[in-house]
């Protein structure tokens, strides 16, 4: 037995892009809305926290337009007042008498962060309606560097001789943006260099970033093939530690695409051209860099000497 205390750190990630699942619930009916799969998550995450006391969790929101923190939510900051800070200390040292209501005989912890979850998911919702504008892809990006910073931030405030295991979990629906693919690889390699591990639950389509994550830092990568099964999958696949997951019997890994995506169009190419100063890809050959601007310099071919006849002697 090791003498650290261990933990295990889950950043969930969570696709809510509404086009998408507006679109695929018009198509499949209610199995496959967002508030079943919320669910689905909901009890894989109280899962992971009955394993062990010291176990941590957090939920990011990948949306159309932004990354956001579902749980656990930002701290406010308190307001420097005497009076204000003799009240709360006076709230402090009171006794707080639970109130007995709908979450009576429910474990605290499983309470509270189902009650945050839906009610940010709400407000998250409704903001979409005075927003406007939305798009057909989620910032999974975005979402990604926000895990990794919070998982930085957690190993930094672990006690002393406490051993945190960290992972993200990526649960998407949504199409990829060729866009996004320079910002989601430097994501991947910064969790590989953190050992982070990346595992992917698909909803619909193939992501071939996130096969190329899963492979990178040495996770799972799963598509759904039924969404009424959701939560069947996400005990059985993702629930397990890492270490443990060479001991069961997992679904055979995925063939991966490692296709990159061009720096000048966002497709991906098999062949292209790459950058020999910022290793920048183009699809088609261009004197000048549009990353760095670096000037090639191209010889041109070479020049055929004429030999110079001998004239024969008289």
């Amino acid at each position: 037995m090791s003498d650290k205390n261990s933990s295990s750190l889950l950043v969930i990630i969570l696709d809510t892009n509404p086009i998408w699942w507006g679109q695929t619930n018009s198509k499949s009916g209610a199995n496959t809305c967002l508030s079943t799969c919320l669910n689905s998550v909901m009890v894989f995450a109280n899962s992971h926290l009955m394993f062990s006391h010291s176990n941590k969790l957090a939920v990011i929101a990948a949306h159309t337009n932004k990354s956001c923190f579902l749980y656990p939510l930002p701290k406010e900051p308190v307001p420097i007042d005497p009076a204000v800070d003799t009240e709360n200390e006076a709230e402090e040292n009171s006794v707080k008498v639970p109130q007995i209501g709908q979450n009576d005989g429910k474990y605290e912890l499983f309470a509270q962060f189902n009650e945050t979850i839906k009610s940010e998911i709400q407000n998250l919702i409704f903001n979409d309606k005075l927003e406007g504008e939305l798009y057909s892809d989620s910032l999974i990006a975005g979402a990604m560097s926000m895990a990794l910073c919070y998982i930085h931030r957690m190993e930094k405030e672990a006690s002393v001789g406490e051993d945190v295991s960290s992972r993200i979990l990526v649960i998407k629906g949504s199409e990829d943006n060729a866009a996004q693919y320079m910002n989601f690889m430097n994501a991947v390699f910064t969790a590989q260099k953190q050992n982070v591990v990346i595992d992917a639950c698909i909803l619909d389509n193939d992501s071939g970033l996130l096969q190329q994550a899963c492979d990178i830092t040495g996770g799972m990568y799963l598509k759904v093939p039924q969404m009424s099964g959701l939560l069947q999958y996400l005990l059985w696949v993702f629930l397990p530690d890492p270490v443990m997951r060479c001991k069961l019997t997992l679904p055979p890994k995925a063939q991966v695409d490692y296709r990159a995506a061009c720096f000048c169009h966002r497709n991906l190419i098999d062949i292209g051209y790459v950058c020999s100063v910022c290793l920048s890809i183009y699809c088609s050959f261009s004197p000048i860099c549009s990353t760095c601007q670096t000037t090639f310099k191209f010889m041109g071919p070479p020049k055929i000497l004429k030999k110079k006849s001998k004239r024969l002697a008289s």
